[in-house]
């Protein structure tokens, strides 16, 4: 596995996406020895997989703030792979 180019590549497709860019360099090299022992993952082309969503959902949240207005704001839910469980997490709101 060559996280480097496989990094280069992803920064291209998904230029200021820090967060989603560091969270895949550390599943990357954290796999790293496992990936490289497994040829067969290769031809599969399991990175590739793991680091596409399988479905991303945008929707709409209206609320009303503190002076009574009405804000509306996107929400996202990227769903990556279901491989070892279904999808978890959700909408989270913070104080």
């Amino acid at each position: 596995m060559n996280i480097e180019r496989i990094m280069s590549s992803l920064e291209a497709k998904h230029p200021g996406e820090s967060e989603y860019l560091q969270a895949v360099r550390e599943v990357l090299l954290s796999i790293e020895d496992v990936y490289n022992q497994h040829p067969e993952f290769e031809k599969a082309k399991i990175i590739e997989r793991l680091v596409e969503p399988d479905r991303v959902f945008t929707f709409r949240v209206t609320w009303v703030d503190d002076k009574d207005e009405v804000q509306t704001n996107l929400g996202y839910r990227v769903q990556f792979n279901n491989a070892i469980d279904p999808y978890k997490g959700g909408i989270r709101f913070h104080a």
